[in-house]
Formats: C-alpha cells, sequence, structure tokens
C-alpha cells in the first residue's frame, strides 16, 4: 500500500486532478448525451445495462436485446462499449486522486482513509468485468446463459455500490472542506 500512497502524494496537484476530472466527465457526458441515447433509441423506453444499479434478469436481457435488434446491438458494441472500455480507467484514476486530493487538505493521506481512494478503482475494474460481459452475452445472442447474466448482473451492482458509496464519502469531505474554508474565513 506504500507503493499506492506514493503513487497518489506524487498526483495530487490542483491542476493534474482538475484536468483528469475534466477529461472523465466530458468522456462520460459524450455517452450520456451521444452513444447511451443513440443505442436507446433501438429500445424506447428500455434501460442499458449498464444503467441499470440494481442489476437486470435473464428476461430483461433477452426482452432488451430482442427491443434493440441487429442494428441497436451492433450499436451498442460499436458506439457504446468502446467508449465505457475508456471511461472505468479516467474515473478510477481521476476519482481516486481526488479523494486524495481531498484526504490531503484534511492531512489524512497517511491514515487509513487512503483506502477510501480505492473505491473508484473497484467501480473501474468492475464496470471493465460489466464491459466484457455485456460484450460476451451480445455477441452470444440469442444463446445467452443465466449464469452469464447473473455474473455480469453482479458486477454491474457491484459497480453502482462501490460508486455510491464513493459519492457519498466525496460529499462528506468537501462538506467538511467546505466548512473548514467558511470557518477559517469567518475567524479572520
Amino acid at each position: 500500500m506504500k507503493t499506492v500512497q506514493n503513487i497518489i502524494r506524487r498526483n495530487i496537484q490542483g491542476k493534474k486532478v482538475l484536468l483528469l476530472f475534466l477529461l472523465t466527465n466530458i468522456v462520460y457526458a459524450a455517452m450520456l448525451l451521444v452513444t447511451i441515447p443513440k443505442v436507446m433509441d433501438f429500445a424506447p423506453g428500455m434501460n442499458l445495462l449498464d444503467m441499470m444499479p440494481m442489476g437486470y434478469t435473464l428476461e430483461y436481457v433477452d426482452s432488451l436485446f430482442e427491443a434493440l435488434g441487429r442494428e441497436g446491438r451492433n450499436t451498442y458494441v460499436s458506439k457504446q462499449v468502446p467508449l465505457d472500455m475508456i471511461y472505468p480507467f479516467l474515473f478510477g484514476i481521476s476519482y481516486c486522486l481526488v479523494l486524495a486530493y481531498f484526504l490531503n487538505k484534511f492531512n489524512k493521506l497517511k491514515t487509513p482513509f487512503v483506502y477510501l481512494c480505492l473505491l473508484p478503482i473497484i467501480a473501474g475494474i468492475s464496470d471493465y468485468l460489466e464491459n466484457f460481459g455485456i460484450l460476451t452475452l451480445l455477441n452470444g445472442y440469442p444463446k445467452i446463459s443465466n449464469s452469464m447474466v447473473t455474473l455480469t448482473s453482479g458486477f454491474t451492482v457491484l459497480k453502482s455500490i462501490s460508486t455510491t458509496l464513493y459519492f457519498m464519502i466525496l460529499i462528506g469531505f468537501l462538506l467538511l472542506f467546505l466548512l473548514k474554508k467558511s470557518s477559517y474565513y469567518t475567524s479572520e
């Protein structure tokens, strides 16, 4: 863990963290505004598997893939998944550094709090495993197994839990940071 701490410490300069944060969110915005809607146009009213934080069943996957049709499934594979292969890496690194940046402001980077910085990395790895599962399901359709759906859905849920937990912790630290800043200015 010492090595991870050293890597984090070397990369928590404000400009670097901000640049990574912006790049990550540009890619996320491209998915939300372009590639996801493009795929969802083929199956109105249905959510893509990536966007189902509580998971999904074989029946749902089968219904979604049927509704998407061949062209929609090809769009999923050729447009959404490639961008979603970039995003988990960016998310994991940039959000790890965002939290580390605030932990450093509280002099808590050398404490067990540094382990919280691993949450976005866990979310990113889960997202990759989810993506590989979705690709396997899409490429195997119409012959998809319940066990593959269950495994992929499990990675989706793990991604959602680790992401939600991370953002709750980040918001907590942001609030503490703002309170610290406001009390600093009011005490002068």
